[in-house]
């Protein structure tokens, strides 16, 4: 039987000794799948990616109990650096350049793992998925508009040669044309190199769309699971995060009351 990439097996989170963020928390990626983490905001779904990136440290966070284990190898409270070095990274919310960085040079930051090797094929690479940064790679990306600094983290992340790339919430503010443009470039990378995909996202229509399998998370817990196609059409997601009723007329969410997800969910 085939080994999980990736396996993460009922574990909980700590920040600062006190605060409880992820209670239990299990789910497995196999190689070359895109895996959906959907939740609302609070549910634990970055956390959860920094758990597997080593990025609870800086944060005064913990896994207290159960474990991480990518390619057979325990990854849980192990060093940022020691897990990118495995080839896990993770492309964090709200696009974080290095504003004084040209284009390029941000790109190349992400070889900063490989140094002293080539990379000129690598930045072939990411111009080629994101042709729009070839145009501007002398520009500074403190001057860039929030989609082209999307492209350029994704663009650094892949510099980074990832077995699996984590993406947290890659549609965050942007327009809906940007979206769909990123997404397909998302499955692209997927398709064309055989990366490993976890997406964190609240559009939960356009993860569930080019994703393979879908957890949902709340208040620290996963509450469903299950091959992206059967969440898409689940009531409940169509209810709490398509905004749409059994019936298909359109719902706020408001008008969804909490009972309900409580007593099918918690």
């Amino acid at each position: 039987m085939e080994q999980k990439l990736l396996q993460i097996n009922n574990i909980s989170v700590v920040y600062s000794d006190v605060i409880q963020v992820l209670k239990g928390v299990s789910l497995s990626v196999e190689k070359g799948q895109i895996v959906s983490l959907l939740g609302s905001n609070g549910a634990g779904k970055t956390t959860t990616l920094k758990a597997i990136s080593g990025l609870l440290k800086p944060e005064n966070g913990m896994v207290t109990e159960g474990a991480i284990v990518y390619k057979g190898l325990p990854m849980h409270n192990k060093s940022p650096e020691e897990i990118t070095r495995h080839g896990i990274i993770q492309v964090l919310e709200g696009r974080q350049p290095f504003k004084y960085l040209s284009i390029e040079e941000n790109l190349r930051v992400g070889t900063a793992t490989r140094a002293g090797k080539p990379y000129q094929e690598d930045l072939d690479k990411v111009y080629k998925y994101f042709p729009q940064l070839s145009n501007m790679r002398k520009k500074l990306a403190g001057y860039c508009s929030g989609g082209e600094l999307q492209m350029l983290v994704i663009g650094r992340g892949l510099m980074a040669h990832p077995e699996l790339l984590m993406l947290d919430e890659p549609s965050l503010g942007l327009a809906p044309i940007l979206v769909r443009e990123i997404f397909d470039i998302i499955r692209r990378i997927n398709e064309d190199e055989g990366t490993t995909i976890i997406l964190v996202e609240q559009n939960a229509k356009m993860a569930l769309k080019i994703a393979t399998y879908g957890y949902v998370m709340e208040n620290g817990k996963i509450v469903m699971e299950g091959p992206a196609e059967e969440v898409r059409e689940n009531p409940d997601i169509k209810e709490f995060y398509l905004g749409m009723s059994v019936s298909g007329d359109a719902k706020s969410y408001d008008e969804v009351k909490s009972y309900r997800r409580r007593k099918r969910w918690l």
